[in-house]
């Protein structure tokens, strides 16, 4: 099973992502987005696979969304799309695509629902939140 997850390594959400992902018994292809990001078709795919709009793959947090102006609610999709690939950082992570399909994991957890295997046993993140139990059992 081929698993794709775009990763910042920096951020604790993609941090555990991957964890979750590792856990399950896969060793995922690792794209560092911010060095390699996809292609604009590529990006855009992997947008509408996920069920998203541009809009709500952009990210705000962090990175110069205020200074390029990206809050204008009259921007295309196409502009804000200029904006993420000249700027991977505005790109929302992590995105993971698996066989089942692809996800934004936020919050990290939501990987579980496109896993071959989502019984990964007990799982707590990075800040202490369980997220699966010692019985197994997922708590969120």
């Amino acid at each position: 099973m081929t698993v794709t997850i775009y990763h910042n390594p920096e951020c604790g959400t993609s941090r555990n992502t991957l964890a979750m992902i590792r856990q399950s018994g896969v060793t995922p292809d690792v794209i560092d987005y911010r060095t390699n990001p996809p292609s604009r078709e590529r990006l855009q795919q992997l947008i509408s696979d996920a069920g998203l709009s541009v809009r709500q793959a952009i990210r705000e947090k962090g990175t110069p969304f205020a200074e390029l102006g990206l809050d204008d609610p009259s921007l295309s999709e196409d502009a804000l799309l200029d904006a993420m690939l000249a700027h991977p950082i505005l790109i929302n992570r992590p995105f993971v695509e698996t066989p089942r399909g692809v996800r934004l994991c936020r919050p990290s957890e939501l990987v579980l629902d496109i896993l071959e295997n989502p019984d990964i046993g007990p799982f707590t993140k990075e800040d202490g939140e369980v997220i699966i139990d010692a019985k197994g059992q997922r708590l969120v």
